[in-house]
């Protein structure tokens, strides 16, 4: 009996580490045509699941913003807020944040940074003004690599813009992390852990469903993380190649224990309770939206 019992508090355990406790949702115009009676069922299977918050990845994306203050999105927020699960809003995003950040050589890098702060910044007070949603925090949907901010002066640079962006809020900043290995895990982890010194929650993105880097080197990043840096369990596996608009399947996040890391998963339409999402989306003849 004892072991039995032992048995069943390992496995409870192991079902408590690994739940979905934060969840990314990234909104597409498809998502719409979802009923508001849909949307309280998956908010409704997200908290019976584990699911404690939701990390929406922008309420504006160019020139939607999924029907503002009275429009669907904001009632699916509501609904799930209704189920008891906070929200960390996420901001603007500029559809052409990834070709811009290609272009540019590190002073216009800056510029066009601070301008999309701005615009930003200028997204969180309408979302408090107009949105009037519980907030638990704000995510600005601009991911960062190592490729990118490669440079010493460049994420000095970034460090400051967002130190003093995340001032100017009244909840704690997210952003999220992706390598494509230039940078040396010690150094990654070291630049992480500075921007979450600086008061700023850091997602990591575990790389598993894009597979673009091998297991034992993503593994080495993982490792050389400090404990605050949050890690995104990537809940899909892609099948688009590069190049091609991407693609991707639903795929069980890996279960490799989080140790001192706060954990995440990308993202709810992969999850088998927001498998409507994804057949409306498929249904609609959408692509994905992944940022990297």
């Amino acid at each position: 009996m004892k072991r039995l019992l032992l048995a069943l508090c390992l496995l409870l355990g192991a079902a408590a580490t690994h739940a979905d406790e934060q969840i990314f949702y990234q909104p597409l115009n498809v998502d719409a045509n979802l009923s508001q009676a849909q949307w309280q069922r998956i908010w409704q299977d997200s908290a019976r699941q584990g699911v404690h918050t939701v990390i929406v990845q922008w309420t504006a994306y160019g020139d939607s913003d999924f029907g503002g203050a009275d429009g669907w999105l904001a009632r699916s927020l509501k609904q799930a807020q209704a189920q008891g699960l906070k929200l960390v809003l996420g901001l603007y995003m500029d559809p052409a944040y990834y070709q811009r950040i290609n272009e540019l050589d590190s002073a216009g890098l800056a510029t066009y940074w601070q301008t999309q702060l701005g615009q930003s910044l200028a997204r969180q007070q309408k979302l408090r003004k107009d949105w009037k949603l519980p907030v638990s925090g704000w995510y600005l949907p601009m991911e960062l690599d190592d490729l990118h901010f490669l440079a010493l002066d460049r994420r000095q640079r970034l460090q400051r813009q967002l130190k003093d962006f995340s001032g100017k809020l009244d909840a704690p900043l997210h952003i999220s992390v992706f390598n494509v290995g230039k940078l040396a895990p010690q150094v990654n982890g070291q630049w992480l852990g500075e921007l979450a010194n600086a008061g700023i929650q850091v997602w990591w993105q575990d790389g598993a469903g894009t597979g673009r880097l091998p297991p034992l080197i993503r593994n080495g990043y993982a490792n050389a993380l400090p404990c605050s840096i949050g890690i995104v369990r990537e809940a899909f596996r892609q099948v688009s190649a590069a190049g091609q608009p991407f693609r991707a399947e639903p795929m069980p996040p890996q279960t490799s224990s989080p140790g001192c890391h706060p954990t995440s998963v990308f993202s709810l339409r992969y999850r088998p309770w927001g498998k409507v999402i994804l057949d409306n989306q498929h249904k609609g003849k959408v692509g994905d939206v992944q940022n990297h």
